[in-house]
């Protein structure tokens, strides 16, 4: 991206990425309401199954567990500027938010199991530059867009949160 962009970028890997939406005309794993209602039905059954076992299972070790639980990280109108970058992440395999000056993108690196000899090339699955690009805020590892839709992005681990760390505390 550096030497598209011709700018020096930040690129940070993105954790996981099933996050929860708070976006009118969306459920709440993102996907469009109204869409697909047989598919989301048998989904709904089998989940529920899979959730009742989980929590069974979960309380006979003595754990409170909460299999459909999500973080809302997502927020905006319906027509939100945030859901093209979250459609084009939910199939990412290894996503990574690559940030400039002037822009973000998302690239998939691919599978992260791979040796990476036989790891696929980076691919940009999306990108935004200066006027539509969003806001970026690494403190609060918040997107923000003109229309006031937000994500707030997960990082992979505590090497991606060491590496924000030390791009922060850098002089500029």
């Amino acid at each position: 991206m550096r030497g598209e962009w011709h700018e020096p970028v930040v690129a940070l890997r993105l954790g996981d990425t099933d996050v929860g939406f708070d976006v009118p005309g969306r459920r709440r794993d993102g996907t469009v309401r109204g869409r697909r209602l047989v598919r989301r039905c048998c989904w709904n059954v089998l989940r529920g199954a899979g959730g009742a076992v989980l929590f069974v299972v979960g309380l006979a070790n003595g754990a409170v567990v909460h299999p459909f639980r999500r973080e809302i990280r997502v927020t905006g109108p319906a027509d939100a500027m945030a859901l093209g970058l979250l459609d084009a992440l939910r199939p990412a395999r290894g996503p990574w938010l690559v940030c400039s000056p002037s822009g973000v993108a998302v690239v998939d690196t691919g599978p992260t199991r791979l040796d990476p000899a036989d790891a696929p090339e980076p691919r940009i699955l999306w990108q935004a530059r200066e006027p539509h690009a969003p806001e970026v805020r690494f403190r609060g590892r918040t997107l923000t867009w003109p229309d006031g839709s937000s994500f707030r992005f997960p990082l992979h681990g505590r090497t991606e949160e060491r590496h924000l760390r030390e791009y922060l505390s850098e002089p500029r």
